[in-house]
């Protein structure tokens, strides 16, 4: 799987940096003028924001598609100084700096999805997206979706491949959601991911049918724990199995919840797999990863952070819990 693309932020070169690593992904998508020289200010704006005023500052950029063309996102992501009051920073004319004050005004009018979550004295996570359709999508009017998910996904330091792929299938009010992490990382670890993506593909079964159909597949790689979630938004029911260190919670304002995965590694050795049912609050949050971020994360200082684009959600976490030597991927699902 191609990971995000990660371009530290500490100074002004760096902007332009990662303006022509989003140019060269909107290149690639085959998107026109108009659309890449938006994508271009909307990295250069935020880009700004973190060598100016923020510490550790990094944008996490991606581009994939959808069922009616292309999602292009933008996290930018500090560890300080954070925004005490956000809706006063959104508004156009205020600065913390000697600037004119509409950078933030500018990116969440030129986004289609516009997010932000921040902690005075920690940090601040912002996503801005760009839904690009396809010249030949239906402009008729669509059913509200049922489901709002992403994902991030990064390759350990001084890789180009991560070693983790994660994929969701939705089909009416029923979501199939799939985590794999290879063991180790780079390119033997990316192809074992792969691997067991292409067997969640395959499988139209539950959970626990899906890993043990991917087993044997991938007996000819090096292996690969994962965990696979279904997830009905009428029944407000989830059916959960996984195999190794591939970890799921099920977070609302009131429960937080582990989604257990028992022992193994798939394509080296496995027991019996069993699906674990649960119900799905109405307000829950869905959260699988990789142990490239550490086990033992709570939100309960990040009050407000789950009513959060899962985008949001998922950069927050790996702002605050990533391990820092390792792939990692953060998936987060939530009602539409």
């Amino acid at each position: 799987m191609t990971p995000h693309l990660d371009v530290h932020v500490t100074e002004q070169s760096q902007v332009g940096e990662a303006r022509r690593a989003a140019l060269r992904l909107c290149l690639t998508h085959g998107f026109d003028e108009t659309v890449c020289g938006r994508i271009a200010l909307l990295v250069t704006e935020l880009g700004t924001n973190l060598a100016r005023h923020a510490k550790s500052g990094r944008l996490l950029i991606s581009c994939h598609s959808t069922a009616d063309g292309f999602q292009f996102e933008i996290l930018s992501i500090d560890s300080g100084p954070g925004m005490a009051d956000v809706s006063r920073c959104l508004r156009d004319g205020y600065s913390s700096g000697n600037t004119p004050g509409t950078g933030f005004g500018a990116v969440q009018r030129m986004s289609t999805d516009f997010s932000v979550f921040s902690v005075a004295g920690k940090g601040t996570v912002i996503l801005s997206r760009v839904r690009v359709p396809d010249g030949a999508a239906s402009t008729a009017a669509k059913a509200p979706a049922r489901f709002a998910y992403a994902g991030i996904c990064l390759a350990a330091r001084g890789e180009v491949v991560s070693g983790d792929a994660w994929e969701i299938r939705i089909v009416g009010d029923q979501a199939r959601v799939a985590l794999a992490d290879g063991l180790g990382h780079g390119a033997g670890a990316a192809e074992a991911a792969e691997a067991a993506m292409a067997a969640f593909r395959r499988s139209t079964g539950a959970p626990s049918e899906v890993l043990e159909q991917a087993h044997p597949t991938m007996r000819s790689t090096r292996g690969a724990a994962m965990a696979v979630a279904r997830i009905d938004a009428s029944a407000s029911t989830l059916d959960f199995a996984g195999a190794g260190n591939v970890a799921g919670r099920m977070i609302s304002g009131v429960d937080d919840r582990s989604l257990m995965s028992q022992n193994g590694t798939l394509g080296v050795q496995i027991q019996k797999i069993q699906d674990v049912a649960h119900a799905w609050p109405m307000h829950a949050l869905i959260i699988l990863h990789s142990d490239g971020l550490t086990s033992r994360w709570k939100l309960d200082e990040a009050p407000g952070l789950i009513q959060c684009d899962p985008a949001v959600v998922a950069g927050w976490l790996i702002r605050e819990h990533t391990r820092g030597w390792d792939d990692v991927t953060v998936v987060v699902v939530k009602r539409g």
